[in-house]
Parts: C-alpha cells; sequence; structure tokens
C-alpha cells in the first residue's frame, strides 16, 4: 500500500463530488480547466479512479520471464553450436543457417533484456504518477475549495444554475479548481507515459530472422563427407 492508497477514499469521494458539481454548475468560462478536460477526455473522478487501478506490481515478473526466455536463448544456441563434422556444399550451407539462427538467438537475448528494462521503466513511471497524484490530492483534500465542494447542497433548494449555494458560496469556481489540478497531475504523467513508447521503440521493434541467402547447390554437390 502506497500513499495513493492510504488517501484513495477521501480522495474518490472528493473527485466525484467534483464530478457531480461541474456536471450541475459548469467551469467558469476560460479556466483552464476546459483545454485539460478536452486533452484528456476525462473527468476529474474518473482520472483519480483509473490512477488508483494502476499498479507497478502488475510488471514485478518480467525480470523473472526475461531470465527464463534467457536461459532458453543459451540452451539453443549451445545445440547450433556444435555444428558436427560435416563436409561438403550441404554442410556449408547447414553452418551457415546455424550461424543466422545463432545471431538471432543472441538478439532475441538482447531483446528480452530490452523487454524487461522497458516494463521496470513502466512500473517506474506507474510509482511515480500515484506519487504525484496522492501529493495533489493532500493539497486540495486540505483547501478551502474541498469544505466549498464538501459541503455544497445539490438537492432540490440546493445549487442555482450559476453554482452558487443559497447564501452565495460559489462552488463552481471551487470545483473546477480542484479539478484543474487533479487533471493537470494526470496530464503531466500522461506526457511522460506518451514519451516511453517513443524512447524504447528501437529496442521492442519486431524481429524477423531472415534465412541467409545462399547459392544453388547442384544436385551432385548435394553430397555429406563424413
Amino acid at each position: 500500500m502506497d500513499v495513493l492508497d492510504q488517501l484513495a477514499e477521501p480522495a474518490v469521494a472528493l473527485s466525484g463530488r467534483v464530478d457531480d458539481l461541474l456536471a450541475v454548475a459548469g467551469a467558469p468560462d476560460r479556466h483552464r480547466i476546459w483545454p485539460l478536460l478536452r486533452r484528456l477526455r476525462v473527468l476529474p473522478g474518473d482520472a483519480v479512479r483509473a490512477m488508483l487501478g494502476l499498479r507497478p506490481e502488475a510488471l514485478a515478473d518480467a525480470a523473472e520471464v526475461d531470465a527464463e526466455l534467457r536461459r532458453a536463448y543459451h540452451e539453443a544456441g549451445a545445440v547450433l553450436a556444435d555444428g558436427g563434422s560435416w563436409q561438403g556444399p550441404a554442410a556449408e550451407a547447414y553452418a551457415a543457417h546455424r550461424r543466422g539462427l545463432a545471431g538471432h538467438l543472441t538478439e532475441l537475448s538482447r531483446r528480452a533484456d530490452a523487454t524487461a528494462a522497458y516494463a521496470e521503466a513502466v512500473a517506474g513511471w506507474i510509482a511515480e504518477s500515484r506519487y504525484a497524484l496522492a501529493r495533489t490530492l493532500a493539497d486540495v483534500l486540505a483547501s478551502a475549495e474541498a469544505v466549498a465542494v464538501t459541503t455544497a447542497r445539490t438537492g432540490r433548494s440546493g445549487l442555482t444554475p450559476s453554482g452558487v449555494e443559497p447564501g452565495g458560496l460559489p462552488v463552481g469556481p471551487a470545483a473546477a479548481e480542484i479539478g484543474a489540478r487533479i487533471l493537470s497531475t494526470v496530464d503531466e504523467a500522461y506526457d511522460r507515459a506518451e514519451a516511453l513508447p517513443r524512447r524504447w521503440a528501437a529496442e521492442l521493434d519486431l524481429l524477423e530472422h531472415r534465412p541467409p541467402q545462399l547459392p544453388a547447390v547442384r544436385p551432385d554437390d548435394g553430397r555429406i563427407f563424413l
């Protein structure tokens, strides 16, 4: 359990309240929440719940899988290393294929390491993003805007269309401010997430094995000499 888990219950309650108030009262014109809503296409409450669902532990097995793959590639490579005592054109063709497969296995092993490192980077991004959101939520939970949002009434005698509670307290701007702070943190995390695949693209491309191009062997040259 991390800091975000500890704040989960009040954070979900507050952000869900923000969603409700934004639906009823809206947000002030030209408020900074509008471009965030258009970019992320998610309400603050939904964003908080989505971040709570991200778990770095889900990627913890990547290193173990990588070790198993490397062992399998090594065992296959050891088999290919034993070319026997064949001689002749057919044996030479076999040796060329054997070298090609051995090189391919070496590259697969390197790609396995890259995949494990990428998984570790994603897990790090999740942990950092959860911590950043937890810090934002800790601030907004103790803010005056949180008090306004929490105590606002939305029943039959509650908010007016302008987002002002009977008594004159403007809860629309308060909800918009909390929502903007939450979405701004999520937006920064989103930018970092977009950069990860680009950074690792060359290491994670599809790897195809291409057999070597060999000259045609005449039927009478296909003998194998021991």
